[in-house]
């Protein structure tokens, strides 16, 4: 811990988990930018059933529509990483929201196939943009005890709308345009609630207007907290960073060799969080059950179950982590996914999927999703916010959301082809052995972030002491 930090956390105990009202306003834009990805996302499993009877669709145009929106992501992550370096994080997410409210509309008024296609690639652009920037913003905004579970939010939200999309799929009662034109309402909210937010602090300081950083701090600190040694702490590091040269800035500065552990991390992470299955389950689960005589009731009903288990999770994970810590909950919860596709992939392998069996492996579902979901789902957006230095920081959140979104696209792209080649249960073991490969990566790589300050994380990256050793038993607050 640095002196710095540990002269604030003196004086700021009485504070410990206060927030005030422009805060809250900063953990509500992060929920519904985190909502409406859980949402658009997952509202087109059920529309593409009236879609594909309103625009006559074969497999590669659904295929097509469905992963239209995580080509955009992968751009929208790239792009807005530049922007909110020029142009600050809040006004990259403004025009974030407007993307939101324009592609969300043109979806639902697409008069073909291929014009919804390349308007979902428009929608994908935002939600990879937020999934850039909002949690580098909320984290850039938040006291270090608060990080934690404010950045969550988004996560939390993206069950949300995931649960909400599989209740609304399953209804099948609401017309897709409807369904898909409804995202813009939330996104205009997160529109008007952004325009009263102020810019990040570390993002002003970075641009030499210190003064205005601290009238910010102020704004979103409570009474009493002790902004002068936190602005200090900031201006320390950037000033550091100053004496760099511009190639250990930006996208530059991510292939230097001391920021390399935290790249390896952040990506390696994101990575993992969409090879572990979680995304295979969500979009693919009904398809699977129904393809091997489960009925299309049962299936979306299971499919419900799943979003409502993510949600829990979600929200047991919020509670938790600042005070599990990010490393040990990851460790203690990806064995227990591994195990649950191990059984389930038995099941379909020795021939008991049967009717018999359905219990059976709806349980392995659920559990599965209980423990990817309390565990390794929860850091994929909570390291990238607060594992790269400022002067990358746009720059390595861009390169782990990329990563995660073509991760995404890859497996969206290629899951039903591997069943068709490898068999069900074969797939849920090699999704089992990912899981397994996962614990390895954090056990090894990830050190506890939990309680340290970014400006400390940074500090440990530049002095080379990056290793989950050098981070034992020195964990802040």
């Amino acid at each position: 811990m640095t002196q710095t930090e540990a002269r604030r956390d003196q004086g700021d105990d009485a504070h410990e988990g206060a927030l005030n009202g422009l805060m809250l306003a900063v953990a509500v834009v992060s929920a519904v930018s985190g909502l409406l990805y859980g949402y658009d996302t997952g509202i087109i499993s059920g529309a593409l059933l009236q879609i594909s009877e309103e625009f006559d669709t074969g497999n590669g145009l659904e295929q097509s529509i469905a992963a239209g929106i995580l080509l955009g992501a992968v751009i929208g992550a790239l792009v807005c990483s530049l922007l909110s370096e020029r142009w600050g994080r809040h006004r990259t997410i403004l025009l974030i929201c407007c993307v939101f409210v324009a592609g969300s509309l043109l979806c639902s008024i697409a008069p073909s196939a291929v014009l919804l296609a390349l308007a979902r690639v428009l929608l994908g652009f935002a939600v990879g943009g937020a999934t850039q920037t909002v949690p580098m913003y909320v984290a850039e905004m938040a006291p270090a005890r608060l990080r934690g579970r404010l950045v969550l939010c988004f996560q939390l939200a993206i069950g949300v709308g995931i649960v909400i999309s599989t209740l609304v799929g399953a209804t099948e009662a609401v017309d897709w345009r409807i369904s898909i034109g409804a995202a813009a309402v939330p996104a205009l909210l997160m529109l008007l609630l952004q325009l009263r937010l102020p810019e990040s602090p570390r993002w002003l300081v970075k641009r030499g207007r210190r003064d205005e950083a601290e009238a910010v701090l102020r704004r979103v600190r409570p009474d009493g907290y002790d902004i002068a040694t936190e602005l200090e702490e900031i201006v320390e590091v950037e000033e550091r960073k100053q004496e760099t040269r511009a190639r250990d800035r930006g996208w530059s500065g991510l292939r230097r060799p001391w920021v390399r552990p935290a790249l390896v991390v952040g990506c390696g992470v994101a990575a993992f969080t969409q090879l572990s299955g979680i995304e295979m389950i969500i979009y693919y689960a009904p398809t699977i059950l129904t393809d091997n005589g489960f009925s299309t009731t049962a299936a979306l009903r299971v499919s419900v179950a799943l979003g409502l288990t993510y949600l829990v999770m979600m929200i047991v994970g919020l509670a938790i982590v600042d005070r599990v810590g990010r490393r040990r909950l990851t460790l203690v919860m990806v064995p227990g996914a591994a195990v649950a596709l191990f059984v389930l992939g038995a099941f379909f392998v020795t021939g008991n999927a049967g009717k018999d069996s359905v219990p059976f492996i709806v349980a392995c579902l659920v559990v599965f999703m209980f423990f990817n979901a309390g565990g390794l789902q929860l850091m994929g957006w909570l390291t990238g916010s607060e594992i790269y230095p400022l002067a990358v920081r746009g720059a390595g959140t861009a390169a782990q959301s990329a990563t995660l979104w073509s991760t995404n696209l890859l497996i969206t792209l290629t899951l039903l082809t591997m069943i068709d080649l490898l068999g069900v249960g074969q797939v849920f073991w090699l999704y089992g052995l990912f899981n397994v490969a996962a614990w390895v990566f954090v056990w090894r790589r990830m050190p506890e972030l939990t309680g340290h300050s970014l400006e400390d994380i940074e500090s440990r990256l530049a002095e080379g002491k990056f290793a989950p050793s050098d981070f034992a038993g020195s964990r802040a607050g």
